[in-house]
């Protein structure tokens, strides 16, 4: 039942993302430019997920286990650090040099279209990159690095 209703969810908010315009570049890159032709319509569809998510959670910060009986896991942080920051600086950067975040750009991706599949790749290519770094940011000094490696 959880593969079913992951589908369907993951369906509608594709397709939600469609209707939208969201999944196509140039209408986002529109929106992005305060200082040209500016397209305010994208924040009409933000305003309504911003509500639609602040009722969501607020539903589940009540919750102990899901409507399929999963465990509740909700954020905890509530702190800006400089990794949050810095994250958040490059995922707009990114958005705003591709016309493309991760959902808009899958999507994209899917119908085939060449711009959004590089995108991908190079955000596959940076996920990719980031778990690199923090695995061995977290593997102690003395360490080997891999099994059979001898330590420094």
């Amino acid at each position: 039942m959880t593969v079913f209703t992951s589908f369907l969810a993951g369906l509608v908010f594709g397709l939600g993302l469609i209707v939208s315009g969201m999944a196509n570049p140039a209408k986002v890159l529109g929106f992005l430019d305060l200082g040209g032709r500016w397209d305010p319509s994208l924040a009409f569809v933000m305003g309504g997920a911003i509500a639609v998510g602040a009722v969501a959670f607020a539903v589940a910060r009540r919750r102990t286990v899901s409507f399929l009986g999963a465990a509740m896991r909700l954020p905890t942080a509530r702190t800006v650090d400089r990794r949050l920051a810095v994250g958040s600086v490059l995922f707009g950067i990114g958005w705003g040099v591709a016309g493309f975040c991760p959902g808009p750009g899958l999507v994209a991706a899917g119908m085939g279209e060449a711009k959004a599949l590089v995108f991908v790749a190079a955000m596959l290519a940076g996920m990719a990159g980031y778990e690199l770094i923090e695995r061995s940011r977290s593997r102690p000094a003395d360490m080997p690095s891999a099994p059979g490696d001898a330590a420094p």
